[in-house]
């Protein structure tokens, strides 16, 4: 589920950045978040000390610099200091700097299978279990939780749906004017992404995985990003490509589109779709679209012979 943003009161200042604080549930997807805004161009900071915040806003303000958008996270990883969030929130609120909370959250289930999977131990280390540290962490974010402009629960969300789930709700108020795009690496034989917007196949490109050296890597790797990029048809590819996205973008734009899944496949996912979606989401990000990148299947034929 999440709840929808309403807009919190703060005297107009005109100057500081756009500010996103970040916290909830240990486990629920906050990582995955800092990652999405990052994405999106944000300046990000992960487990700060809640006193810190202010400052970090105060440094942005200074001559010079560039930075608009800070998204930052703050959780009970940061143990003594966290009590100190809610009274860093007041006082934002009452030096008149507005700002977002997004606050993320799970079921027990869902969180204690999380941990299992990742085998790591709870952050709340006096916790005797798991479901304890749990248990404990919702008492201690009971307070915050009632602040949040948007509470997402990410109990039945992919990765790619709760990247998709902060853009749509948490952006929303941005959509008039930008428009956000995902990009995604799939391989075809692992199956078409079914939200896809636009598809574009790229398999009749020279395939590393025949190359013996090149096999075992992805990508994201320089050699097979050499191998991809430094061939003609690639380049010739790329030119029609990118001007087909130039040209159809501000027209999804026109008609009120506020996200669109670009998907390029290749045959098992791992190298050239990966290196092509880089390439794109690179291209959107330089014409100052908000483009974050995924690859779904690059894992998944690593270790093939």
């Amino acid at each position: 589920m999440a709840d929808n943003i309403e807009d919190r009161e703060a005297a107009p200042t005109g100057q500081g950045p756009e500010l996103v604080v970040i916290t909830g549930m240990s486990g629920a997807g906050r990582s995955e978040a800092i990652h999405t805004f990052e994405d999106l161009g944000y300046f990000c900071i992960d487990n700060l000390p809640p006193s810190f915040i202010s400052q970090v806003v105060e440094l942005t303000t200074l001559p010079g610099s560039r930075i608009d958008k800070v998204a930052v996270v703050c959780d009970v990883r940061a143990m003594e200091f966290f009590s100190q969030l809610y009274d860093a929130l007041v006082a934002l609120e009452d030096a008149g700097i507005p700002f977002k909370l997004l606050f993320l959250e799970a079921d027990d289930k869902t969180l204690v299978s999380r941990f299992k999977q990742t085998r790591r131990r709870h952050p709340l280390r006096e916790a005797a279990s798991t479901i304890d540290g749990i248990r404990a962490e919702r008492t201690v974010l009971h307070s915050i939780r009632g602040r949040a402009d948007l509470i997402l629960d990410t109990s039945d969300l992919t990765t790619q749906q709760l990247r998709t789930a902060i853009r749509e709700q948490f952006l929303a108020e941005r959509a008039s004017d930008a428009l956000a795009v995902s990009v995604e690496s799939f391989g075809f034989k692992y199956g078409l992404p079914i939200d896809a917007d636009i598809v574009m196949d790229v398999r009749f490109l020279p395939n590393p995985f025949y190359v013996r050296r090149l096999r075992s890597h992805t990508g994201l790797s320089k050699p097979v990003r050499r191998f991809v990029l430094e061939r003609s048809e690639t380049e010739v590819f790329l030119q029609h490509w990118f001007g087909l996205l130039d040209s159809l973008l501000p027209s999804y734009l026109a008609e009120g589109k506020t996200h669109l899944l670009v998907a390029l496949g290749c045959t098992g996912g791992m190298h050239r779709s990966v290196v092509l979606a880089e390439e794109t989401a690179a291209h959107l990000r330089a014409l100052g679209y908000m483009a974050g990148v995924a690859h779904r299947d690059i894992a998944k034929d690593q270790g093939a012979k």
